[in-house]
């Protein structure tokens, strides 16, 4: 057998580590919406779905602190990038400290259900609090880890409209918006990634980045069940209903969890980037539904956002 080609086509997959797949015309647009009036009425507010709503609960509550962090890692290297990448980083940052603000707003709304989400908030502070106990460029590998699992995530929701077509409008609009700036802003930590690695053996940056999002994905699966599950035994659903239920949703049903599988795993493919595919009509097609909900860009300029913790401001302002 002639291994030859093979070996060569492998290698032109490693060299291809350093280009980004970005689109040239890509312009990552903060979207300065509110919903902290946006009261979640009923408790299972994806249309009367426990575990649709269980699911998007969960998964909100690892957002303020997790896109803080976010913000965190790609400020240490807006000012080792070059120009066009370093206003990316400063638009993602205003993207991610909005999502931050709004997503904290959620979760107070889901207290008010009477929910009960400190377990959870002290699972995502304990990961967050690993990670950032290791290097900076740990802090990178991990941010771009999980911004491939959120963006995939997100083009999911969108392109599936199962997923909220029941829902509640204002939380619909609210994971909307979110997830079409997911997609927007999918490929900045990994162009940072690209760059400050620009020097490494290919097959080592290949090895990092690998081994990281396998052990994010378990540690992500792993403890979003263990979420989902405390929420629904809050709701009145436990034992083997739970468990039952939990997994016809994941993966037969509307199954988030086996739709993203395959994307998943691109990303352990050599030469891989998460603009392999260029899904920028999912996000006009997110905008078309919240359309009345997004403000005009000069009144978003002038507006100061919503005060719903010190520091979340605090970080808009100082990126705006």
């Amino acid at each position: 057998m002639d291994i030859a080609p093979t070996i060569a086509d492998a290698a032109t997959e490693f060299s291809a580590h350093e280009k980004s797949a970005t689109p040239a015309d890509l312009h990552i647009r903060p979207r300065n919406l509110n919903f902290a009036s946006a009261v979640i009425e009923r408790r299972r507010w994806v249309g009367g779905d426990p575990f649709a709503s269980a699911f998007f609960n969960a998964l909100s509550v690892t957002f303020p602190k997790g896109e803080l962090f976010f913000i965190d890692s790609l400020k240490k290297f807006v000012n080792r990038v070059p120009p066009k990448l370093r206003g990316e980083i400063r638009s993602f940052i205003q993207q991610e400290a909005i999502h931050s603000r709004e997503h904290h707003c959620f979760n107070e709304h889901l207290k008010d259900c009477d929910f009960d989400i400190s377990r959870l908030e002290q699972t995502i502070a304990k990961v967050v609090q690993d990670i950032r106990a290791r290097s900076e460029y740990d802090h990178l590998v991990a941010t771009m880890c999980i911004e491939h699992v959120t963006a995939i995530l997100a083009a999911e929701v969108i392109g599936n409209p199962a997923h909220l077509e029941y829902a509640d409008e204002d939380q619909r609009n609210l994971w909307l918006w979110h997830a079409s700036e997911e997609i927007e802003h999918k490929g900045v930590a990994y162009d940072t990634w690209l760059h400050m690695t620009k020097d490494w053996n290919p097959l080592k940056c290949w090895f990092v980045r690998c081994s990281f999002m396998a052990k994010i994905s378990f540690g992500f699966a792993k403890n979003r069940t263990r979420g989902i599950l405390d929420i629904l035994r809050q709701d009145g659903i436990s034992g083997p209903r739970a468990w039952f239920g939990l997994a016809h949703y994941a993966l037969v049903g509307k199954a988030p969890f086996r739709r993203t599988l395959w994307p998943l795993l691109q990303f352990f493919k050599p030469g891989f980037h998460p603009w392999d595919i260029d899904d920028r009509p999912l996000i006009k097609l997110a905008e078309s539904e919240y359309e009345a909900a997004i403000m005009d860009e000069a009144d978003a300029g002038s507006q100061e956002p919503a005060s719903t913790g010190s520091r979340q401001a605090g970080l808009f302002k100082k990126v705006a």
